[in-house]
């Protein structure tokens, strides 16, 4: 990764530039069978337009606060990257009333604690392939509607300054140098190097599991195999996916 990254936004762009056709994150959700695979280049397109989406339809600016009440997924990945690009707090299970927009996934006690956000309201039905609600739920916007007909290349408005809120989690507030800092040390800490391949199936409600489960693995070049309901697996199925997913690190 290049030295002078000082955003997660800027080690996406590196992992980017350097090999856009590798894995970045793969996806287990072992309660309903689901895997999906996303290269470098595809995550990085997912960000970008939900970094417009974001930015555009959302009207959301550079210091604005995000409440993302989404479990450990891919996509939940891709609105952390997308705050990045835009200069916006992701603030992880933050409270919704003291945001100027939230993010909720499907569950009616997420649902209800986001409908107290007097701002902009995003829903995810966390369905397989990206899939959209049946119907959206009232007062939100449903994220896989929304998202296909963003632009491809996102640009900001207003550059993000490295050193303004980034990230807010469990109590911890940190800008985005201070997040590609830790998550450089967590990854040197976890033995990840170019081309590691790390399991994590911590939550994302930790820094932690938000360390392990994205920035450790995009830090440091390598890749993350992020696994939810992990105990439901069968008796030999971790092993099977350690050796068929190539994986040389663990965090759980």
């Amino acid at each position: 990764m290049n030295a002078n990254d000082r955003t997660p936004a800027d080690l996406l762009r590196s992992a980017l530039a350097a090999d856009p056709g590798r894995p970045l994150v793969t996806y287990y959700d072992d309660a309903t069978g689901e895997r999906v695979e996303l290269s470098v280049a595809t995550f990085a397109n997912w960000v970008a337009k939900t970094a417009n989406l974001l930015q555009g339809d959302l009207s959301a600016e550079p210091g604005d606060r995000l409440a993302l009440l989404l479990p450990a997924h891919w996509q939940t990945a891709v609105w952390l990257l997308a705050c990045s690009s835009v200069g916006v707090v992701a603030d992880v299970g933050g409270d919704p009333a003291a945001a100027d927009l939230v993010v909720s996934g499907p569950d009616p006690e997420s649902l209800a604690a986001a409908r107290n956000c007097s701002g902009e309201r995003v829903a995810l039905a966390l369905r397989p392939l990206g899939g959209r609600f049946p119907q959206a739920p009232e007062g939100f916007a449903d994220y896989a509607v929304e998202v296909p007909g963003q632009g491809d290349r996102f640009a900001p408005y207003a550059p993000v300054d490295p050193d303004g809120p980034a990230l807010a989690v469990a109590g911890l507030e940190l800008t985005g140098a201070d997040l590609v800092e830790r998550a450089r040390a967590d990854a040197a800490e976890l033995g990840l190097a170019p081309g590691s391949r790390l399991l994590s199936a911590r939550p994302y409600d930790t820094w932690d599991g938000l360390s392990a489960g994205l920035y450790a693995p995009l830090a440091a070049g390598g890749s993350v195999v992020l696994c939810r309901h992990l105990d439901r697996l069968a008796d030999g199925g971790l092993e099977k996916r350690l050796e068929s997913e190539r994986v040389t690190a663990t965090a759980r």
